[in-house]
């Protein structure tokens, strides 16, 4: 019996002469076997061929003839093919990438042709010489950065430095959550003259960078900082133009760019003897303030003793040592009101009118008052803590530790958002709308001169960079006020209204167009906003 003839008989491989290309010849064999694609590749791998890149037109053409009985003769199968290499340069000529397309039977990439590919691109600086090593090792890479250029670090941007830590600031002292520090109130600070307030820090050029082509890119240098001019009560030092000093004594207050000294005035008191007082600056009054007197400052109010049925309006804090005495509902009385535009504190409030722009602190009791905060009210410190009647409001929250009476008097307490912070909000939505309006005009001109030199003259172009320039700038604090007030806002919606200890029937609480009456007496409790309305919940009572 003959032999049986092996599959694939009479199909030869070889290289040609330059080996880079497989040759296939076939003598045909009576009664072989036919073949097929996947016995044609396992065959090659066999024999040493497969890593080549194979050409399919041959590999068809190979199968069909042999499988027919005709001969072929040197038929290019497959070739050698070398791996490739490809070096990208980034937008910002700051890194050079590789990529790698692997050999197939050819040659591999060496060093020496990444190298030569990085001096044609003009690359000469940052070269990662591991990176490319190991590329050359894996033999394929796909974007790996074997270049990085430096950065340039900018400039920082010029600052003061305030020399006196406690100086009172025109801009609320509280944090993310609107909580408010209950420090102790400590005296009026006096500068004098010649006293150090405000060191100013010159703004930084930067270090200039280096692109992967060996091309300096130039820092951003910080933007100066000036201290404003004919800044009251100060000036910088002769001998040191970043160094402000006071020039007379009085109470320092930042102020945009700078620090302004304002005069403080004493008086024993208050009454028919020293008249009313209209100052500009802070008035330390020692004693009392008498029935029908008038304080009028643009700093602040010391008074170490009671304020009784007097106007008092100040630009920035109001302190009574003592307490204040109204006349609301007191027939034939006047109305008076303490009037300031941060914060007040008292040890003691009885139908008293006061309105604070930031917060009032009372220590003892609120009695029949009139009580307007722009943020916070609170009632109770080493005292009692109780409000009793009248009519409370605050923005973010209204604290006593007694709320109401077992008298069940009314007691009506008005939380929510300020009407003024949403007509703010929109006029600065407007505002913004204009500005990136006229912005997009600009970049339209500024789009067409770039492709059609010549059109625009230069003063034009450069009046409309300015432009541009100015109303990004302008666009980006508008933003920043946008959010500024609108997590004031948002802060707005979580206002309360809390009772530490007792909460009496009597007490109403307005937010908005919601109301919400206590029935019966209660224990701790808070009153605000829930998934339904106006919502009571209790909470731990102080120890």
């Amino acid at each position: 019996m003959d032999k049986a003839i092996p599959q694939g008989a009479g199909l030869i491989l070889e290289m040609d002469e330059e080996g880079k290309a497989l040759l296939a010849s076939v003598i045909p064999q009576a009664g072989s076997r036919p073949i097929d694609a996947t016995w044609l590749t396992r065959h090659l791998a066999g024999s040493g061929y497969g890593g080549l890149c194979y050409l399919p037109t041959a590999v068809t053409q190979l199968i069909s003839q042999y499988n027919s009985g005709r001969s072929v003769t040197a038929l290019r199968l497959a070739e050698c093919v070398d791996a490739r290499l490809e070096i990208r340069i980034s937008q910002d000529d700051m890194a050079a990438t590789l990529d790698i397309t692997p050999a197939q039977g050819g040659a591999p990439i060496t060093k020496n042709q990444i190298l030569a590919a990085l001096a044609e691109k003009g690359v000469t600086d940052g070269i990662l010489l591991d990176e490319v090593n190991q590329a050359i090792a894996a033999g394929h890479a796909t974007a790996l950065t074997i270049a990085r250029g430096t950065p340039p670090v900018h400039g920082k941007d010029g600052y003061f430095e305030s020399l006196i830590p406690d100086m009172r600031a025109r801009v609320p002292q509280e944090n993310k959550a609107g909580q408010i520090d209950y420090r102790d109130l400590g005296e009026i600070m006096v500068v004098r003259a010649k006293d150090p307030l405000m060191l100013r820090h010159r703004a930084t050029t930067g270090t200039p960078g280096i692109t992967v082509q060996g091309v300096p890119v130039a820092p951003r240098p910080g933007k100066e900082v000036m201290y404003a001019p004919q800044l009251t009560g100060a000036a910088p030092s002769p001998d040191n133009p970043d160094l402000l000093l006071a020039t007379q004594t009085g109470q320092p207050v930042v102020v945009k760019n700078g620090v302004i000294v304002e005069p403080v005035f004493t008086v024993p008191a208050v009454n028919m003897a020293s008249g009313n007082i209209d100052f500009d600056g802070s008035v330390v009054i020692k004693g009392d303030v008498c029935a029908g007197m008038t304080v009028k400052v643009s700093g602040d109010i010391e008074v170490g003793g009671v304020v009784e049925n007097a106007h008092l309006e100040a630009g920035g804090s109001i302190v009574i040592r003592g307490g204040v005495l109204g006349s609301i509902d007191q027939k034939g009385g006047s109305d008076y009101t303490l009037r300031c535009g941060h914060d007040f504190h008292a040890a003691y409030a009885q139908k008293a009118r006061i309105e604070a722009g930031n917060n009032i602190f009372i220590n003892d009791m609120a009695m029949q008052c009139e009580l307007t905060a722009g943020k916070h009210i609170k009632v109770g410190k080493a005292r009692r803590g109780h409000i009793v009647g009248g009519r409370i409001q605050a923005m973010l929250s209204i604290t006593a530790r007694v709320l109401g009476a077992p008298n069940r008097i009314t007691t009506a307490c008005h939380i929510g958002v300020n009407p003024s912070l949403q007509k703010e909000a929109k006029a600065l939505a407007e505002q913004r709308d204009a500005q990136e309006t006229q912005l997009l005009e600009i970049s339209k001109l500024l789009d067409f001169a770039g492709h059609n030199p010549g059109r625009l003259g230069p003063e034009v172009i450069d009046k409309a960079r300015h432009t541009a320039l100015s109303l990004s700038g302008e666009i980006a604090r508008l933003r920043e006020a946008e959010k500024d007030l609108a997590d004031k806002i948002a802060l707005a919606q979580e206002a309360r209204v809390t009772a530490e200890e007792t909460l009496h029937e009597g007490v109403e609480v307005l937010f908005g167009t919601q109301r919400y009456r206590v029935v019966g007496d209660h224990g701790a409790g808070q009153i605000q906003m829930g998934a339904n309305g106006l919502e009571l919940t209790p909470l731990e009572a102080r120890s």
